[in-house]
């Protein structure tokens, strides 16, 4: 990752130059390759410790083709492990590889698979990396607009950050606030009322713990904000409740830590049901990326496409991680649409 000295954004009260990336690769006995991507942030070793010694020998010799009946029996088998952490992360990754074999098999980009209508790009959010520092926030947020973003996300905490972001991005640019759960039902509904004269978009994740849905619904009824969460869901039962407790308005579930692209169409249609407009969450760039750029596609509305606001020296997918004046190419080949160079 390409690091400004001084702007060095933060994870975890430490600087952060570099991001994790977990790829799954089948085989097939006709010759097919299937590529995907497992939650790989920092906890890549217990990850990959469940693939190759858990799941990956569970499934060689499965039909490729089969991939809800193989879906269904490794969350069974594997429900005592835990239904969230690397067991889930580890069938994230195994079931987008098994809808890349599909789409290469049937010779149509996942999307179509899926359903969805000929679509060449989609809009993309620029969602910044947490920086603590006003000035960067609002150096960073006129890059992303200069770039053609129309849509930017913060991952800060405290005002002046926030404030930056939005005198730098002025009126009717849609700015998000992404949090991640450092906040008591208290003091995240004082927080989203000191938010309101800034026209947050959606405050996301502002109680610890995550699961504490009681206390989500409460913010998003008495903050006068609208609420996103869900990247740290593990299944579409987690949603389910999130939905019937009026937590949410948006709904953030992630293809790499939710079960792969099977649990995230399944999250997208309980979604549909309730209300609850879906935008995933898509800090990565691999096929977890293109994962989710496929299954926005196939949605009949669309939905916004999260950017992580990074650069690299290098990537696995080379130019398909760009978007072009704020919208991001929906790759048209077979499958994901292209597989990791390099690797």
């Amino acid at each position: 990752m390409l690091v400004d000295a001084g702007a060095t954004p933060m994870l975890g009260g430490r600087a952060r130059t570099s991001i994790d990336m977990l790829l799954v690769r089948i085989e097939t006995d006709t010759g097919i390759t299937g590529w995907g991507e497992a939650f790989g942030h920092r906890i890549f070793p217990a990850t990959r410790a469940a693939i190759d010694m858990l799941l990956g020998p569970m499934i060689v010799g499965r039909d490729a083709s089969q991939i809800h009946a193989i879906t269904d029996d490794l969350q069974r088998t594997l429900h005592g492990v835990g239904r969230n952490g690397p067991a889930i992360y580890a069938l994230s990754g195994i079931d987008i590889a098994l809808w890349d074999i599909a789409g290469k098999a049937a010779g149509l980009p996942l999307y179509r698979l899926l359903g969805g209508s000929r679509t060449d790009d989609l809009p993309a959010y620029a969602s910044l990396l947490r920086y603590g520092n006003a000035k960067a926030v609002a150096r960073y947020t006129s890059q992303a607009l200069v770039r053609g973003y129309r849509h930017i996300k913060v991952h800060e905490i405290t005002l002046p950050e926030i404030k930056a972001a939005r005198d730098a991005a002025g009126p009717g640019i849609p700015l998000m606030v992404d949090t991640n759960c450092p906040w008591t039902v208290a003091e995240a509904i004082t927080m989203a009322r000191a938010l309101a004269p800034l026209d947050v978009h959606w405050l996301e994740e502002p109680v610890w713990p995550p699961e504490n849905l009681a206390g989500l619904a409460e913010v998003r009824a008495r903050g006068g904000l609208p609420t996103a969460a869900g990247e740290n869901y593990g299944t579409a039962w987690e949603f389910r409740r999130a939905f019937e407790a009026g937590a949410l308005t948006y709904a953030q579930p992630s293809v790499t830590k939710i079960g792969g692209v099977t649990e995230l169409r399944r999250v997208m249609t309980l979604a549909e049901s309730f209300g609850v407009t879906v935008v995933p969450h898509s800090a990565y760039f691999g096929p977890g990326l293109l994962a989710s750029i496929h299954c926005i596609a196939a949605m009949p509305g669309g939905s916004l496409v999260e950017r992580f606001y990074c650069d690299f020296a290098e990537n696995p997918l080379g130019e398909a991680i760009h978007p072009k004046n704020g919208r991001i190419a929906v790759p048209q080949g077979p499958g994901l649409g292209l597989d990791p160079a390099g690797v």
